[in-house]
C-alpha cells in the first residue's frame, strides 16, 4: 500500500472490486426487485424495455463523463468539487449540499423500508427496534474503516448480483421450457395491447421511474477519493459496472415480460410476496421464494443505506475541508474516517426517519420529495461540469492523450445527457395534470427540490460574490487535502 495512507487524510484502501460493487450496490435494489413489475404493468414489456434502455444510454454518457473527471482528479467531493472548480464555486456548493441531503434522507427511507421487510417475518415486534439495529449496523460499518465499509458493501452487493444471475438463468430455462412447464414463447409480448401499453404518457412515466432506479451509479465518484489506484481502477469499474447494470435490468425485465403477462394485477404491487422475482421463482417451483426474496431485498436496503451513509459522509467532509461547511466536520479519526461528518449524517437520517411517525408522515413525505429530485440535479451537474472541464483542459494547452481516461462521444454525450435529465426533471409531475384540473399538492411536492437547490446556489453566490470561471483560469490541480498517489 502506498505511503500516502500513513499520512493524515482519507485512506486509499478501496480496490477495483470494491468500487465496482459499491456502484452496483447503490443501483441494484428495490428499483429492480419491486418497481420493475410496476413498469411492465404500466407500459407493457416493450415500453418498459425501451424506457430502461433510453435511461441506460443516458447513464452511460454520464458515467463516462464522471470517469474522465474522477480518473484525472480523484476526490471524495466528486461533482461538488468539479462544479466548484470547472463552473462556479456557488454551483459546487449547491451540488454538494444537495447530494449530502439526498443521501441523508435516503438513509431514513431505507430505515422505513427495513421495518416493512422485517414485518414479513416478525409482524408483532415494534418496528423501531429493527430500524435502530439497522442504523447501528450502518454506522459501525462506516465507523470502523473505509476498508471495512468496502468489504461489507462488496458482500452486500454480491448477494444481489448472485440473485439476479440465478433469476436470469432460471428465467431462461423457463422460457425454453426446461423449468416450470411448457414454454410461453412470445405470447405475453402480444397479449392485448402488448408489447406497448398506455401510449406515450405511460412510457414517460416509466422513463422517470427508470431514472430513479439507476440513481446510485454516481457513488463511484464519491468513492474516488479513497480508491487505491484511481487512474486505473475508476475507468475499469465504471466501464464494467455500466454494462452489468444495463444487462441485469434489460435481461430481468425481458424475462419478466416473457413469463408474466403485463395484465397481471399483482405486478403493480410493492409487496415482496408479489414481487416479479418472487412470482417467477414460485412459477419455477422454488420453495420459500417469498422468504428468499425478502431476505435479498433486506440486504439490498441495508446496502443502499450503507452506501448512502458513506457517500454523504464523504461529501460533508469535503465541504468542510473546502470551507463550505463547519470546520469540525472535517475531522478524521485514526482510521481516516470523517467521524464528525458521519455522526451528523446519521443524526439527520435518524431525525428524518422519526418524522415518518408524526403527522401521518407528511413531513417525511416532503423530505423524500426534495431528496428524490436531488439525484437528477446531480446528474445535470455532472454533465455541465464535464462539458466545462474538457473545454478548460484544452483551452489551457493540454493534450487529451495525457488524460488517464477519455470519455467517448464528447461533446454529444454530456449535451444529450443534460437534455435527457432536464426532460426527466420537467416531466416529474405530468401526472398532476388531470382531466379535472391541476393537483397542486402533487405539483409542488414533485418540484420542491429545485427551489431548495437554487436557494443554496443563490445564497452562496450573493454572499461570496462568485462568478463563473474563465476557461483559461479553471484550476485543474487536485485539492491538497485529497492528493492522489501516483
Amino acid at each position: 500500500m502506498s505511503n500516502n495512507t500513513k499520512q493524515p487524510g482519507l485512506r486509499r484502501a478501496l480496490k477495483a472490486r470494491h468500487l465496482g460493487m459499491i456502484s452496483l450496490g447503490g443501483t441494484i435494489g428495490t428499483g429492480l426487485f419491486l418497481a420493475s413489475g410496476g413498469a411492465i404493468s404500466s407500459a407493457g414489456p416493450g415500453g418498459a424495455l425501451l424506457a430502461y434502455a433510453l435511461i441506460g444510454c443516458m447513464v452511460f454518457f454520464l458515467m463516462t463523463s464522471l470517469a474522465e473527471m474522477a480518473a484525472f482528479m480523484p476526490v471524495s467531493g466528486s461533482f461538488s468539487t468539479y462544479g466548484s472548480r470547472f463552473v462556479d464555486e456557488s454551483f459546487g456548493f449547491a451540488l454538494g449540499w444537495n447530494y449530502w441531503f439526498n443521501w441523508a434522507i435516503t438513509i431514513a427511507a431505507e430505515l422505513v423500508a427495513v421495518t416493512l421487510i422485517m414485518g414479513f417475518w416478525f409482524p408483532d415486534t415494534p418496528s423501531w427496534i429493527w430500524s435502530a439495529i439497522s442504523l447501528i449496523i450502518m454506522f459501525l460499518l462506516n465507523y470502523i474503516s473505509v476498508k471495512g465499509f468496502g468489504e461489507s458493501e462488496y458482500w452486500f452487493a454480491l448477494i444481489k448480483v448472485v440473485t439476479v444471475i440465478i433469476f436470469i438463468i432460471v428465467g431462461v430455462l423457463m422460457i425454453i421450457g426446461i423449468l416450470g412447464g411448457d414454454s410461453p414463447g412470445f405470447s405475453n409480448f402480444t397479449v392485448e395491447d402488448a408489447p406497448f401499453n398506455g401510449g406515450f404518457l405511460a412510457l414517460l412515466g416509466v422513463f422517470m421511474a427508470a431514472g430513479f432506479s439507476f440513481q446510485g451509479t454516481e457513488l463511484l465518484g464519491a468513492a474516488a477519493g479513497e480508491a487505491d489506484n484511481p487512474r486505473k481502477s475508476i475507468p475499469k469499474a465504471i466501464r464494467s459496472v455500466f454494462w452489468r447494470i444495463l444487462l441485469f435490468y434489460i435481461l430481468a425485465i425481458f424475462i419478466i415480460g416473457m413469463l408474466i403477462p403485463y395484465t397481471t394485477e399483482s405486478l403493480a404491487s410493492d409487496d415482496v410476496r408479489l414481487s416479479p422475482f418472487t412470482l417467477v421463482f414460485e412459477k419455477a417451483g422454488i420453495a420459500f421464494a417469498a422468504s428468499v426474496m425478502n431476505a435479498v431485498i433486506l440486504t439490498a436496503v441495508l446496502s443502499a443505506g450503507n452506501s448512502g451513509m458513506y457517500a454523504s459522509t464523504r461529501m460533508l467532509w469535503n465541504l468542510a475541508k473546502e470551507g463550505k461547511a463547519p470546520a469540525f466536520l472535517g475531522k478524521l479519526n485514526k482510521n481516516g474516517v470523517p467521524v464528525n461528518a458521519l455522526i451528523a449524517t446519521a443524526a439527520v437520517g435518524c431525525v428524518a426517519f422519526l418524522t415518518s411517525f408524526f403527522g401521518n408522515g407528511v413531513v417525511y413525505t416532503w423530505l423524500l420529495n426534495v431528496s428524490g429530485m436531488a439525484g437528477f440535479i446531480v446528474w445535470v451537474g455532472i454533465a455541465v461540469s464535464h462539458y466545462r472541464f474538457r473545454k478548460a483542459y484544452l483551452a489551457q494547452g493540454n493534450d487529451l492523450k495525457d488524460l488517464p481516461y477519455t470519455a467517448k462521444f464528447y461533446p454529444v454525450a454530456p449535451i444529450l445527457a443534460f437534455v435527457l435529465c432536464i426532460i426527466v426533471i420537467v416531466g416529474q409531475s405530468f401526472s398532476a395534470f388531470t382531466a379535472d384540473g391541476i393537483e397542486w399538492g402533487t405539483l409542488v411536492a414533485s418540484y420542491i427540490g429545485i427551489p431548495v437547490f437554487l436557494l443554496c446556489w443563490i445564497i452562496f453566490k450573493v454572499k461570496k460574490k462568485t462568478k463563473v470561471h474563465k476557461l483559461e483560469e479553471v484550476d485543474l490541480t487536485t485539492p491538497a487535502h485529497e492528493t492522489a498517489p501516483e
